[in-house]
């Protein structure tokens, strides 16, 4: 799935800006997109920026002082967001993005690939948050959920913007 993810971005002239790692599924996608002949910034934090963590292929690397200003950073060079299965990480960054949608803080596409029901369990809950009335259902449309890397580029580079009403505005 990385590989298909990063074939499909270099293809489009897109340029991922991951999190800076060599390892996982992010340094997959990395070296994929590298080996299409894609762009690739990464944005890794001072405390793993170490030989074996960090990656060696990208175009550029970018040191911040920690994990906060990683995603800042992140979130203000990117067009918009794609999550592949992971970690503690994925999801925090995943749902930080989202409710930064939800607030208005960002207007940009966020894309959860969903590989082989990895995350249903997870959607399960967004739709428990749903019923019992601590999120909106219109916040349904703050993500595009998929499990293909195909639709997920198709669904970036063909995204407008819709507002969506809060609770809060």
């Amino acid at each position: 799935m990385a590989d298909e993810l990063g074939k499909l971005l270099a293809n489009n002239n897109f340029t991922l800006v991951h999190g800076g790692g060599m390892i996982g599924l992010m340094g997959a996608l990395s070296r994929s997109v590298k080996k299409h002949g894609g762009k690739v910034i990464g944005v890794i934090p001072e405390k793993l920026n170490k030989t074996g963590i960090v990656s060696t292929t990208d175009d550029k690397t970018v040191v911040t002082a920690d994990m906060g200003e990683r995603k800042k950073y992140m979130t203000y060079v990117s067009d918009g967001f794609i999550a592949l299965p992971g970690g503690f990480g994925t999801l925090e960054e995943i749902l930080e993005l989202i409710t930064l949608k939800q607030l208005k803080y960002h207007s940009k596409p966020i894309v959860i690939i969903n590989t082989n029901g990895f995350y249903d369990k997870l959607f399960d809950l967004f739709e428990r948050l749903y019923s019992e009335n601590f999120a909106k259902a219109e916040y349904r449309d703050l993500f595009f959920i998929t499990d293909s890397p195909e639709k997920a580029v198709e669904y970036i580079t063909g995204y407008k913007y819709t507002e969506i009403k809060d609770k809060w505005f």
